[in-house]
Order: structure tokens, then C-alpha cells, then sequence
């Protein structure tokens, strides 16, 4: 590998949620350790049924994790670059009906589960983050949920996209401009709906004057009419 590649993936690996705790010496020890492979857009890295030894650094594109339940696909995040998944791993033998597919070309380094363990032990911080960042996946995962229970298409579409601003949104003149473009059934497999009652709750949504499209995005105009919409508005199928 060249000196400035590698000099590059080391500044990746440092740059890795839970690993940013870790010395220089640490880092440029995985960086010898851990092996990297790229996704293109659709392929999955791991499925129901494979082995659950190892867990995933990802530094460049987005990943979906999902699960099918009762034949739909059910969105249980999307990451992106700089953090960790798979990390169930840790605890599971086996993939437990998860699939992880990448929406973008991905790039990924593999740990392994007992790499990972050492990391815990010998730099404890390591295990706070770790434990952080699953409290806040743990934590979207049972508001959606709650917003699936309790309220409508819209109310959850609009519910999401306010996230999605939060989260990826960049300001622009128009307002919080989402970069990735999302498809309908990609939004659809996050509130667990189907494509058509997303294209309808949307269109919903931008007679409001809340959200719009532009160059194929999503751009949230009013972030705060949004956020109303999103407890408000009357339920709907």
C-alpha cells in the first residue's frame, strides 16, 4: 500500500466513532490488523445466517440495516461514513434475520469480535462510546416504533424527514437540503409503509410548503412546520 493511502486509512480509522478515544500507536496497529473491502451500491456485507465474528468500520457511503418482517422490509438504520455496525455481533453467534446493504459504493474495514473485545478491555473509553452509540440506536429504533403504533403516514414521514434534516441536512438557500436521495421505498421501509402511501403522504407534505424537491432531493423549507406536522396533522392510512 502507499505511504499516503495508508497515512489515509489510518486518518479514517481515528476518525471512527468509538475509536477516536484510542492512542496513535493503537490505531496504526489496526491499521496493519484490519483488512478493507469495498460495496457497490446494493451489495450487501452480511446477511441472515452468516457468522457474527466480526463487526464493520465504515468510512465512506451509507449502509441500511434492515429486516424483512412478514415479506416488507423494515429499516432498522442507516449509517454513515465514520461509525461502527454490526456490532451485535459482540453478543449473538449468528446475524438474527439482519441484512446490512450498501445504498452508495461503500467503503468498509472489518474488525473481529474478539479484536474488539481486546480494544474494550485495554481502553475502556472505547467501551463508553460503544455503549453510547447503541443507547442512541436503541433509542431512534423505539420512537419510530412508537411513531408507527400511535400515528399516521404523514405524521411518520413527516416525523422522519424532520431526522433526516437534523441528522444529514445541509443548509442551503431553499432550506435543509437532504444530499442522499432517497427513494420512495427507502423512506417507505423506515416508517413501514409502502412506496405509494410515501409518494402520497409527500405530496401532502409539499402542498404544506414544509418539504420540496429540487435536483431529484429533498430540501425541508420549514423545519419548525415540520416538526407541527409531524404531531399534528390528522391521521391518515
Amino acid at each position: 500500500m502507499r505511504s499516503g493511502r495508508w497515512e489515509e486509512r489510518a486518518r479514517r480509522l481515528s476518525l471512527v466513532d468509538v475509536l477516536e478515544p484510542l492512542p496513535r500507536e493503537e490505531i496504526e496497529r489496526l491499521n496493519w490488523r484490519l483488512a478493507s473491502f469495498r460495496l457497490d451500491r446494493g451489495e450487501l456485507c452480511f446477511a441472515p445466517g452468516d457468522p457474527a465474528d466480526r463487526l464493520f468500520l465504515l468510512h465512506e457511503g451509507r449502509v441500511r440495516l434492515y429486516k424483512i418482517i412478514g415479506g416488507r422490509e423494515f429499516t432498522l438504520a442507516v449509517v454513515g461514513p465514520g461509525t461502527i455496525f454490526g456490532e451485535t455481533s459482540l453478543t449473538e453467534s449468528s446475524r438474527q434475520g439482519a441484512y446490512a446493504e450498501a445504498l452508495e459504493t461503500a467503503e468498509v474495514s472489518v474488525i473481529g469480535k474478539e479484536e474488539m473485545r481486546r480494544l474494550i478491555r485495554e481502553h475502556p473509553e472505547v467501551g463508553i462510546r460503544l455503549v453510547e452509540l447503541l443507547s442512541r440506536r436503541l433509542r431512534d429504533r423505539e420512537e419510530r416504533l412508537a411513531e408507527m403504533a400511535s400515528r399516521g403516514v404523514t405524521e411518520r414521514l413527516a416525523a422522519l424527514l424532520a431526522r433526516l434534516a437534523e441528522q444529514e441536512g445541509v443548509v442551503t438557500q431553499e432550506g435543509y437540503r437532504i444530499p442522499f436521495r432517497y427513494t420512495h421505498r427507502q423512506l417507505g421501509s423506515m416508517i413501514g409503509v409502502n412506496r405509494e402511501a410515501v409518494t402520497r403522504a409527500l405530496g401532502r407534505l409539499q402542498r404544506s410548503g414544509a418539504v420540496a424537491i429540487s435536483d431529484r432531493r429533498l430540501v425541508v423549507r420549514n423545519p419548525e412546520l415540520l416538526r407541527k406536522l409531524a404531531g399534528h396533522v390528522s391521521t391518515d392510512t
